[in-house]
């Protein structure tokens, strides 16, 4: 790796961070790339020498995140008892955190909006959730840790919109909601055995 391309790469990883924070504060819609660009240290044409448009850097951003989360909890294990768990040790990571917490839900709202520049981005995102929930909740019915009578395919969509409604919850009201508590709670009450 020559100097030029990593001091490229680390340009290009402050402006991201720079972004992760103006959307924070603003939104992915109330937000320029003047002001990542100000936040970043650079101009703005220095800024469109990495990211030709506001949707480029939103992507970049989303991207991240979801590489981040990947890695750090080891998302891409095999469906079952031991995804769930990581995904709870991804919402204490996500409650020590709140910044990206908001960012995210700040733009999975804006992005209902077909002409948002994430929309389809988050339709893939809560596809895949969706998807990987399933294969989670029937691989526990398989093994016999599912509750009889539990639905897999309702308890996947259920879970996703608690996971997402738990962060909204905890934004708003961070001392009355135990999000990881409540998330906790919700999947041992589906379960045979300890989530642990």
């Amino acid at each position: 790796m020559t100097g030029g391309y990593l001091k490229g790469r680390m340009r290009r990883e402050d402006i991201i961070t720079a972004a992760i924070e103006v959307y924070r504060e603003a939104g992915y819609n109330g937000s320029s790339l003047r002001e990542v660009a100000k936040r970043a240290g650079i101009t703005h044409a220095g800024l469109l020498y990495y990211f030709p448009t506001k949707e480029a850097l939103l992507a970049a951003v989303l991207e991240r995140r979801d590489a981040e989360d990947t890695e750090r909890e080891k998302l891409d294990i095999a469906p079952g008892i031991d995804l769930l768990r990581h995904l709870i040790a991804l919402a204490e990571y996500n409650v020590a955190h709140r910044g990206i917490v908001e960012v995210y839900a700040r733009l999975a709202a804006e992005a209902v909006a077909p002409g948002h520049p994430a929309h389809e981005y988050f339709i893939r995102h809560y596809r895949i959730a969706r998807e990987s929930a399933l294969a989670t909740f029937r691989t526990l019915a398989a093994n016999g840790e599912l509750r009889p009578g539990v639905d897999p395919e309702a308890a996947a969509v259920a879970f996703i919109a608690m996971e997402d409604g738990l962060q909204v919850q905890w934004l708003t009201t961070p001392d009355e909601i135990d999000l990881v508590g409540s998330l906790r709670f919700y999947l041992q009450s589906l379960l045979t055995v300890p989530l642990g």
